[in-house]
């Protein structure tokens, strides 16, 4: 056999290493599966179709129902008592922080190492039955959401599909900023700065460049309560954050803000932010505005619950836990208002993996199953640019699939019993 030559070798070689991956792999003839288990959701009825099975070819859903065709090449996994469902949507993560002091981290990790964590994150997330994700800021490590975006995408390292912001938007002396250390040191923000309209718009573009799919503002901060009512100072004017939201619907993207109360959650509906995010406080306007606008809530009281039992003090803990009850006494307002939510967890400073925590709190807090299941889901699609390819089982929908022990109509912790999760038609756990 005569040798090959140096070109030769090299293209073998790199074709090797790109057939090596993930995305290749679904490339190439795979035979369709069929997903069969006792139950399975529709999630925008409610109905649940006993049994139910799922045809997937490819990377997407060919048919849905009781029974479907069996083509005669297909592979039948069989997924027992557990009911069928779109994968999960956290609309709030932080793939780049873990548990411990977060602004810790952000100084004495190097980047590549948060890197790596990030990696492991997406993965905990992905087995947890989270299939899409919404990256809410890198905490200073800037745009390295972009390569743990695009590695999932080719399909190098297993995890959700993600909407990226690079890092957060702050002003100076801002909620992120490193307010608490040494000024003489000169430690960084774990944000980007922009003081005004014009600096905003600029920043976004350069994030843009780097691979952003949306931006994320910091609109309030820093949070105290007096006599039993929240307080926090705006950070944008209502016409600086419609500067944003001009600038990322030109780029094709979106604006998303941390808000915790007025009247900075009043000045990000006014603005037509697509979600505000913590959403603790919102006034009667405000809910007017976001009810007409179609503007998201995302309460992430998970986050909120982990810091009521892991803080450093008694007087911590006790502060974190009025303020939970607080948040919770205004969520309340909000359900009866017919404010529309979506479903994030803040996961990062707590362990990622876990977060289906939050669905279990909206359920505790006064939604009923199905609605959580919903704002989840179809909301979580909208929100994250994805509507009528994911969020629901339909043909032509992305398989993205998972299947939890039990009913999660009957009994919301049903979504922490995951069982098998397929994304994009690939099997990514199956017990």
């Amino acid at each position: 056999m005569p040798a090959l030559s140096t070109s030769m070798r090299a293209f073998l070689l790199s074709s090797l290493l790109f057939c090596s991956s993930f995305a290749c792999a679904q490339q190439l003839a795979q035979p369709p599966i069929v997903l069969h288990a006792a139950r399975l959701l529709e999630v925008e009825t409610g109905k649940i179709l006993t049994p139910g099975e799922v045809l997937v070819e490819g990377e997407r859903i060919r048919a849905v129902g009781s029974s479907v065709e069996h083509p005669s090449d297909a592979k039948v996994i069989d997924l027992g008592d557990t009911t069928l469902l779109p994968g999960m949507i956290d609309a709030h993560v932080h793939l780049f922080l873990h548990p411990g002091a977060e602004d810790l981290q952000t100084v004495i990790e190097s980047v590549p190492t948060r890197v790596i964590l990030a990696e492991q994150a997406a993965k905990a997330d992905l087995l947890a039955g989270f299939t899409a994700e919404r990256d809410m800021g890198t905490e200073g490590t800037g745009s390295a959401d972009t390569a743990i975006r695009n590695a999932i995408n080719r399909g190098i390292i297993p995890g959700p599909r993600l909407r990226i912001s690079g890092n957060a938007i702050d002003i100076l002396g801002g909620h992120e900023d490193a307010n608490s250390f040494n000024p003489a040191q000169h430690v960084l923000s774990n944000a980007d700065y922009a003081n005004s309209s014009e600096q905003i718009v600029e920043v976004m573009r350069e994030q843009h460049k780097e691979g952003s799919d949306f931006a994320k503002l910091y609109e309030t901060g820093p949070d105290r309560m007096v006599e039993g009512v929240l307080h926090t100072p705006y950070q944008y004017t209502a016409e600086q954050l419609k500067a944003a939201v001009e600038e990322a619907h030109r780029l094709g993207g979106s604006v998303a803000v941390h808000a915790m109360g007025e009247p900075g959650t009043l000045y990000a509906a006014q603005a037509g932010v697509a979600s505000i995010d913590h959403a603790t406080q919102l006034s009667d306007e405000t809910m007017r505005i976001m009810r007409e606008k179609g503007i998201f809530a995302v309460p992430t009281f998970a986050i909120m619950e982990y810091f009521a039992h892991h803080r450093e003090s008694q007087d911590q803990a006790a502060a974190e836990a009025a303020f939970l009850d607080y948040k919770v006494r205004e969520f309340k307002r909000q359900i009866t208002a017919g404010v529309p939510f979506a479903v994030g967890s803040d996961v990062g400073p707590f362990p990622h993996g876990t977060q289906a925590r939050e669905l279990e709190l909206m359920v505790e807090y006064g939604m009923k199953p199905l609605a959580v299941l919903q704002a989840d889901m179809i909301n979580g699609a909208k929100l994250l640019g994805w509507a009528g390819q994911i969020g629901e089982l339909k043909p032509g929908y992305y398989a993205d699939v998972i299947a939890v022990k039990g009913n999660p109509l009957d009994d919301i912790k049903a979504v922490e019993k995951v069982r098998f999760v397929m994304k994009n038609g690939t099997v990514a756990k199956q017990e």
